[in-house]
């Protein structure tokens, strides 16, 4: 017998018991779509992260700030005339970076380039005689995106005041749809040194989209922006408050590895200041999601080991039905090797036709939850709550396909082990 009909027969014979086969089968589908389920849902949300992550960080930039080893573990903290506002929590503060801890930090080993991050307080923002609004801005650097509704993204080397708009400030502005914004200018008040509030223009080149995991609930503004509302905010004062900075941005070689990242940040510690990556602020969002389709995919093995004792059963009852036959065809001069694959085939197939079944019916589910969650999500423009990828998919359906080779092993070894005239005898 060929390979070729050693295969077509094993394909026939699968489903010679078909109620059977069928259980089997279904036992199979539950497994695989389980599994293609539960990795299509950490695909999309990774997907999704993966896709705003630009508007966080980027790889190789730090943010550092000074480490305050008095800062109480509880109750308030005292007054610190050297301390600034900081990103985060309503309140939050930290001991401010000088020109001199700019410079301490440049000559650290590890850091390429470093930054101080200008913090700009923002009053309001007007556009032509509308309603006055609180916005704030937020600082970015080389390579940081937003999702954007309409236009592009900021140019940081520009001449003229540039910013990207939350999509939420466009009706109040009275700016229209996001189309329209894109190139209207609007008015920025800042309070300067003496008090005075002080305003400047900017261009709307882009209007953002609302992110999961983007801490910036404000405008995008380009370099030149930022430097005027500095400039504006610091007129007047003390001179010390234009050299006071929240943080500093660092640019380290991030193709050296976490291992040399980490050491970087120890040495920032040893010299009194907290680095803090991309991959520390989306570690956690990241870990939790690889958690839970770790624990959801845990079940999905629980059921595909079931099935293959499914499988099993399902070939030893095969064998024992089809003792006389098997032994017809070793009297006929098959091979006991051949024997051997015509029963593991017959596993094969069973995986393969539960394993497709699987796939296709966690790929229609997963549009219909994609549907439904279109609704429910709406906040969260770009998401496609369950995503496949090809890659996944197949190694779904080639970890089945194993998984029933082994399992159909051990019948087709009793098969080809048969004694012809003992199996020819067999009632």
């Amino acid at each position: 017998m060929k390979a070729v009909d050693v295969v077509a027969t094993a394909f026939r014979n699968a489903f010679r018991s078909r109620l059977r086969t069928s259980l089997t089968v279904l036992a199979i589908f539950i497994g695989a779509f389980t599994l293609s389920l539960t990795n299509g849902l950490g695909t999309g949300v990774n997907r999704y992260l993966d896709d705003t992550v630009a508007s966080v960080g980027v790889e190789d930039v730090m943010t550092v700030t000074r480490t305050d080893d008095e800062a109480p573990t509880e109750g308030p903290a005292k007054y610190d005339p050297d301390q600034v506002e900081a990103d985060g929590p309503p309140g939050a503060t930290t001991v401010a970076l000088s020109d001199d801890d700019i410079d301490t930090i440049a000559g650290i080993d590890g850091v390429e380039r470093v930054e101080p991050v200008k913090q700009v307080a923002t009053d309001y923002v007007q556009h032509d005689g509308s309603e006055k609004y609180q916005l704030s801005v937020s600082q970015i650097v080389p390579g940081m995106e937003v999702e954007l509704a309409s236009g592009r993204q900021v140019d940081l080397d520009a001449d003229e005041p540039q910013l990207v708009l939350p999509e939420s400030h466009l009706e109040p502005l009275d700016l229209g749809s996001a189309q329209d914004a894109v190139g209207q200018t609007v008015r920025l008040a800042v309070t300067d040194g003496t008090g005075t509030q002080v305003t400047t223009r900017a261009t709307i080149v882009g209007v953002a989209e609302p992110g999961v995991i983007s801490s910036m609930g404000g405008a995008i503004p380009n370099d030149v922006l930022v430097e005027s509302l500095f400039d504006l905010q610091t007129a007047g004062g003390p001179e010390a408050a234009s050299t006071r900075y929240g943080q500093a941005s660092v640019w380290f070689d991030a193709t050296a590895g976490t291992t040399e990242a980490q050491a970087l940040q120890d040495r920032l510690e040893d010299a009194g200041y907290l680095g803090s990556t991309l991959e520390d602020q989306l570690g956690t969002f990241t870990a939790v999601i690889d958690g839970i389709v770790l624990v959801l995919n845990g079940f999905a093995v629980i059921a595909l080991v079931a099935a293959g004792i499914g499988i099993v059963n399902t070939l030893f009852m095969a064998v024992q039905e089809r003792t006389r036959e098997v032994g017809l065809m070793k009297a006929m001069g098959l091979s006991s090797g051949r024997v051997f694959s015509l029963f593991s085939i017959e596993a094969v197939v069973i995986g393969l036709v539960g394993s497709t079944l699987g796939v296709l019916g966690a790929i229609g589910a997963g549009q219909l939850v994609n549907g439904f969650s279109g609704a429910l999500l709406a906040d969260l423009p770009g998401l496609t709550l369950v995503a496949f990828d090809p890659v996944t998919v197949a190694t779904v359906v080639l970890a089945v396909l194993a998984i029933a080779f082994l399992a159909g092993t051990l019948p087709a070894l009793r098969a080809a082990r048969q004694d012809p005239i003992s199996s020819l005898r067999y009632e």
